[in-house]
């Protein structure tokens, strides 16, 4: 036993020992693997009431998933800045001792931090306002996807390739974006069609009405319209407009869907889908018989 008081008292020195000051009280060992420890906890708690609230609480409420996702990431946030206070007082230091190192701090955001200060006051914007939120269908710039996740950094689009894309949140505040279900789960789709000018336009209207009415995709109420858009070069053109709520995600697959089946009906029906024509008018260096010749005739010929 008494070969085992010295590790012991080595342990207590190192335990006790002193490694720095905040402002007048001392910061041991101990109380900065008392502090890791509790920063790792609230971390872990917060996240896991989180994901509670989300998944569990607020379902039952009626909430939708995007709007469940933002209350629970805020009261997360909450939740850790309450008790990162608790954690700092209990671990005996003075927060007004913390003034001229959040002081410095400030400084360095201001030079060095700059993007990552903007991207986390711009996830708290998305949070609170709900420009965006978790389940939307958004297109910014070139991409097109669903929102997955709402960070304070940054947002994870997923695209309709399964391929995830982390936009910072800055740019959903300083750019133009496009939420294809911000209001309702319901959209409109426009599908140009062009026929012959031998065709006539009430039986194109009827067929392509009946065409999408007969997709399981398309909604019924409101129900599809045929806009006869122009008298165009070569062709009558039309755009089928389709409300849906099921392809929000997939545009492109209920315009193959539709256009796979205009062409069936069209192919049965014997309806033109035109080339585009030019008319040629030769008004000058023909006669009846083919050109006229302008010049001398070669010598030789």
């Amino acid at each position: 036993m008494e070969s085992l008081n010295p590790f012991l008292e080595w342990i207590s020195e190192v335990w006790n020992a002193q490694l720095f000051k905040v402002g007048e009280n001392p910061f041991t060992t101990r109380g900065l693997i008392i502090l890791l420890v509790s920063l790792v906890l609230l971390v872990s708690i917060s996240s896991r009431i989180s994901r509670f609230l989300s998944r569990r609480v607020f379902p039952r409420y009626g909430l939708e998933p995007g709007v469940s996702q933002s209350m629970a990431t805020i009261i997360r946030y909450v939740l850790i800045i309450i008790g990162l206070v608790i954690i700092i007082q209990t671990s005996g230091i003075n927060l007004s001792a913390l003034g001229i190192l959040m002081g410095a701090l400030g400084v360095g955001i201001g030079f060095g931090l700059q993007n990552i200060t903007s991207n986390f006051i711009s996830g708290i914007i998305i949070l609170f306002e709900r420009p965006i939120k978790v389940g939307d269908r958004v297109e910014i710039d070139d991409l097109k996807g669903n929102v997955v996740e709402i960070s304070a950094r940054a947002t994870t689009i997923n695209t309709n390739d399964n391929i995830t894309v982390i936009v910072p949140n800055s740019d959903f505040i300083n750019s133009r974006v496009i939420n294809w279900s911000h209001n309702e789960k319901r959209i409109r789709l426009s599908f140009p069609v062009g026929v012959s000018y031998n065709e006539n336009p009430e039986v194109i209207r009827e067929l392509l009405t009946q065409i999408a009415l007969s997709n399981p995709g398309v909604l019924k109420t409101p129900p599809p319209y045929v806009l006869f858009d122009e008298l165009g070069d070569s062709s009558l053109n039309f755009k089928l407009l389709v409300w849906t709520t099921d392809y929000i995600n997939k545009p492109m697959i209920l315009k193959s869907e539709l256009y796979y089946e205009i062409f069936r009906r069209f192919r049965e029906k014997g309806i033109e889908i035109p080339y585009p024509q030019r008319d040629l008018h030769l008004r000058t260096g023909w006669d009846q018989h083919g050109p006229v010749s302008t010049g001398s005739v070669p010598a030789g010929s």
